[in-house]
C-alpha cells in the first residue's frame, strides 16, 4: 500500500498534528520562561496562520459540499463556524494556562515574601531570599505580559475572522462562543 501522502502541501504546516502530544504544565512550566513563552508560541500558531486556515477550512467544506456531505447553511458559513470554533477552543486553554501561571508564581512571591517577613536568621539568607524574591516578581511580569499580548493576539485574529466571515455570528445557543465573541470584539 503507497504511503498517504500529505494534501495540499506540507500537512504540519497546514493542519494540526495527526499525533497530538499532550503537555501536562505544572508549577515547573510556570517558573521556566523560556519553556511557557515556547508553549504560547506553539498554542498561538492557529492565530498565526489564521489566513490559511480559512482558505483550508473553506476547501474542506467545499469539497464536502461537492461530495453531497454539506452540513447546515453555506459552504462559508460551515467553514466559518467551523474554524470560530478552533479560535475559541484555543483561545479558552491559552487563557487557562495564563491564569494558572499566574497564581503559581503569586504563591510563590507569597511564599519568599512571608519567609523575608518572618526573619531570616542572618543577612546572607535574607539576600538569598530577596534575591529570589526580585527573580520572581520578574518572571510574574512576563507571565502577566502573556495577558496583554494575548488580548492582541486575539484581536488580530478577530479582525483576519471578521474580514472574511463578514456575516458570522455564534449561535445564541453555544453561551460560551458567544461570551468570546463579545469579549474579542469589546478588546478583551
Amino acid at each position: 500500500m503507497p504511503p498517504k501522502q500529505p494534501t495540499l502541501g506540507s500537512l504540519a504546516v497546514q493542519a494540526p498534528s495527526l499525533t497530538p502530544q499532550t503537555v501536562h504544565v505544572t508549577p515547573s512550566t510556570c517558573h521556566n520562561l523560556s519553556t511557557f513563552k515556547e508553549l504560547m508560541n506553539q498554542y498561538r500558531k492557529l492565530d498565526d496562520t489564521i489566513s490559511m486556515r480559512l482558505n483550508r477550512s473553506n476547501a474542506q467544506f467545499r469539497d464536502l459540499d461537492r461530495n453531497g456531505l454539506a452540513g447546515k447553511g453555506t459552504v462559508q458559513d460551515q467553514a466559518c463556524a467551523h474554524l470560530w470554533k478552533e479560535l475559541v477552543d484555543n483561545w479558552k486553554r491559552r487563557t487557562e494556562i495564563i491564569t494558572y501561571c499566574v497564581d503559581v508564581v503569586d504563591r510563590s512571591m507569597s511564599e519568599k515574601q512571608k519567609a523575608l517577613d518572618s526573619g531570616a536568621p542572618d543577612a546572607a539568607e535574607q539576600r538569598r531570599i530577596q534575591g529570589a524574591l526580585f527573580a520572581e516578581e520578574v518572571k510574574l511580569r512576563q507571565v502577566h505580559n502573556e495577558l496583554t499580548v494575548e488580548r492582541i493576539v486575539r484581536n488580530r485574529s478577530l479582525d483576519a475572522f471578521r474580514s472574511r466571515c463578514r456575516y458570522f455570528e455564534p449561535p445564541l445557543t453555544d453561551a460560551e462562543a458567544r461570551r468570546w465573541w463579545d469579549a474579542a470584539k469589546a478588546g478583551r
